[in-house]
C-alpha cells in the first residue's frame, strides 16, 4: 500500500474512542460491544483511543515531569546512563542513534528505556537486562516511572484478552505470551529541530511499524504523531489528556497471520512557529523471550495459509534491533 502525502481529515471522526470500563466492569452486552469495537478498529483502522482505562492522570503528569527533568540534564550527565552493549534496551540512548528500518537518516530523538523488574530467583533474570535508575539526578524517577509501567502492563494484559476473544482464540492466548514479557516503557524526547536538521530531510521518527504485540501511548506533550490508515493516507493523531492510543505491532501481525496488520506511523517535524520540544511515553508490549511466534492455526484458512515461518520472540527482537541501529549484530 503506497501512502499519499496528504492528511485524511475526513476520517478523523471515524476513529473509535472506546470505554475500557465496559470490558473490565461492564454488563455482558457492554463487554461484547467493547470487544467488537476494539477489535474492528485495530484490524480495520490500525488503532483505537482508550478512555476510562484506570491509569491515573496524576501519575501520567508526574511521569512526564520526571521525564522532562531527566532530559534537561547536561549531556555529560545523561551519557552516564548509556550502557555499553545494552542495545538500547535499558537506560539512556543518545540523540540520533536509532533510525527506522530501511532508513539511513537517524531519527531526531533521544530516549530512556524502562524494562521489567525481575527477581534474581527468576530464570528471566539471566535474560533480561537490569534496569538502571537516575534517581541521584532526578529524585523519585524510579517509583514514578515503574508505577506507570505496572499500570500499563495490567491494561495491556486485559486488552490482549479482548483481542483473544475477538479472534475466537483459546482463552488468554495472547495475554499468556506477554506474561512476564520483555515489555518496554520508552521515554522519548524530541528536541526542537534545528535549521540544519530541517534541511537534511530527517524527521523526528520516520515511518515505521512497532516490533511488539501492541503499543499503548499515554498522550504526548505536543502534536506530531501521524498514523497511516489502511486506505494509505496519513492521519494526524492528537489524543486528549486521560486517553491512551493503542496500535498493533509486527509480532501481533505475525502470530495472527496478517489478520491484524501492524500499524505504520511516524512523528513529523513541527512547523517553525511551533518548534518546541516534544515528550512521549509509549509502552511496547512484548512477549517473553522464548515465546513461539508461529502463526496461530485459528488465523489460517485455505485462502489465507501461514505467511510466516516459525520464530521465537527473542530472535525476532534481536533481528529488528540490528535493523534499526541499536545493535551491531547482523542477520
Amino acid at each position: 500500500m503506497k501512502a499519499t502525502e496528504h492528511h485524511d481529515q475526513s476520517r478523523l471522526d471515524d476513529v473509535l474512542t472506546v470505554d475500557f470500563g465496559h470490558f473490565t466492569t461492564g454488563t455482558p452486552l457492554q463487554r461484547k460491544e467493547f470487544i467488537r469495537n476494539f477489535g474492528n478498529s485495530i484490524k480495520d483502522f490500525g488503532f483505537v483511543i482508550l478512555e476510562n482505562h484506570g491509569v491515573d492522570d496524576e501519575l501520567v503528569r508526574a511521569s512526564y515531569n520526571a521525564v522532562e527533568k531527566f532530559f534537561a540534564l547536561p549531556d555529560s550527565t545523561k551519557t552516564k546512563y548509556d550502557l555499553p552493549g545494552a542495545g538500547g534496551q535499558r537506560g539512556y540512548t543518545r540523540f540520533g542513534r536509532e533510525h527506522a528500518k530501511d532508513q539511513t537518516k537517524p531519527d531526531l530523538k533521544e530516549f530512556w528505556h524502562v524494562g521489567r523488574e525481575i527477581g534474581i530467583e527468576s530464570e528471566l533474570s539471566r535474560t533480561y537486562q537490569r534496569n538502571i535508575w537516575p534517581d541521584a539526578d532526578v529524585p523519585g524517577f524510579k517509583p514514578t516511572l515503574y508505577s506507570l509501567y505496572q499500570k500499563l502492563d495490567t491494561v495491556a494484559s486485559d486488552l490482549l484478552n479482548a483481542l483473544t476473544e475477538y479472534l475466537s482464540l483459546k482463552p488468554a492466548t495472547l495475554s499468556k505470551m506477554a506474561k512476564n514479557g520483555n515489555s518496554i516503557l520508552r521515554l522519548l524526547h524530541y528536541p526542537p529541530v534545528s535549521q540544519e536538521q530541517f534541511k537534511t530531510g530527517a524527521i523526528r521518527a520516520a515511518a515505521h511499524e512497532d516490533i511488539n504485540l501492541i503499543t499503548l501511548l499515554c498522550g504526548a506533550t505536543d502534536s506530531g504523531l501521524e498514523i497511516l490508515t489502511r486506505s494509505g493516507q496519513w492521519l494526524a493523531i492528537d489524543s486528549k489528556p486521560g486517553q491512551i492510543v493503542v496500535d498493533s505491532g509486527d509480532m501481533l501481525s505475525r502470530v495472527t497471520n496478517g489478520v491484524i496488520p501492524s500499524t505504520t506511523h511516524r512523528v513529523v517535524n513541527p512547523a517553525n512557529s511551533l518548534n518546541t520540544a516534544r515528550y512521549s511515553m509509549p509502552f511496547f508490549v512484548h512477549p517473553f523471550p522464548t515465546c513461539d511466534l508461529s502463526v496461530l492455526p485459528e488465523c489460517t484458512s485455505p485462502d489465507n495459509p501461514a505467511k510466516f515461518p516459525p520464530c521465537l520472540a527473542d530472535e525476532f527482537l534481536k533481528q529488528r534491533l540490528a535493523e534499526i541501529g541499536l545493535t551491531q549484530q547482523k542477520y
